[in-house]
């Protein structure tokens, strides 16, 4: 496909906007990269105090700690790409109109550069499972597959989003209130069984592919287990079908971006 062989013509730029896209990020603070590590952890320690007291099932939850970082951390993975991915058009504007390049690039970078902050973010996990008993085992080897699974569902989103983005730019807005209501609606803080009884809610929720990836990375770090392979299929072929979309709609639109910025 032409797209592989751009990508592959393009590999300098797509390196450095990698690297651009992790050393940029927090230029100029005092912390840099460590809140790539501190963001997900404070957001977990606030979880950890507050939530039990909000839902007292949640506190049932053996482990409660571990269960939350393996649960915040995949889905921060998720949001930043997202938020950053859909702005990525607007905030790239002068050198799109300047100079020729394929803008998939840009997003793909987003992508990269995402996944290595998460493996990085996954330290986190590691030191968290060991500290509080959980320990960790060779399922671990599953990690790749699971964050690849997640970042083609990232990817594919993202090619629809910074398209319209373009035209209009009220979507980086609705895309922040999007990403607060998905929040609750994966079992990030709370168990399934939570919802028993919730009738379609709860359907709704079992059938959320975040379900399935988030389940698949407790299984790994915190259960010991093998993840449900059928329910990892199921969303790896959803993502591929977003993909496909996601590119076709970034093609069509990719059109009028110069005259639009």
């Amino acid at each position: 496909m032409q797209v592989w062989k751009d990508i592959y013509n393009y590999r300098e730029l797509l390196k450095t906007n990698i690297k651009k896209d992790i050393r940029g990020k927090y230029k100029g603070s005092f912390l840099g990269i460590l809140w790539s590590f501190l963001n997900p952890l404070l957001q977990v320690m606030v979880y950890w105090i507050v939530f039990p007291f909000i839902m007292g099932r949640a506190g049932a939850v053996d482990n409660y700690l571990c269960y939350l970082v393996t649960g915040i951390i995949p889905w921060t993975f998720f949001t930043t790409v997202v938020n950053a991915g859909t702005v990525s058009m607007i905030n790239n504007s002068g050198i799109i109109k300047k100079v020729y390049f394929p803008r998939e690039v840009l997003l793909i970078s987003q992508v990269c550069s995402g996944i290595i902050n998460f493996f990085i973010s996954c330290i986190i996990v590691v030191i968290f499972c060991v500290g509080t008993g959980a320990g960790i085992s060779y399922h671990l080897i599953c990690l790749p597959i699971i964050a690849i699974i997640e970042a083609i569902l990232s990817l594919g989103i993202i090619f629809i989003l910074s398209a319209i983005e373009v035209y209009v730019q009220d979507i980086e807005y609705v895309v922040g209130f999007l990403l607060n209501m998905g929040f609750y609606a994966a079992p990030i803080l709370y168990q399934m069984n939570v919802l028993d009884g919730a009738g379609i809610l709860q359907k709704l929720i079992s059938l959320n592919p975040f379900t399935v990836l988030i389940s698949a990375y407790r299984d790994i770090f915190m259960y010991h287990e093998w993840p449900d392979v059928s329910g990892l299929a199921a969303v790896f072929c959803l993502a591929l079908v977003i993909l496909l979309i996601g590119y076709f709609v970034f093609k069509k639109l990719e059109k009028g971006f110069a005259e639009k910025l």
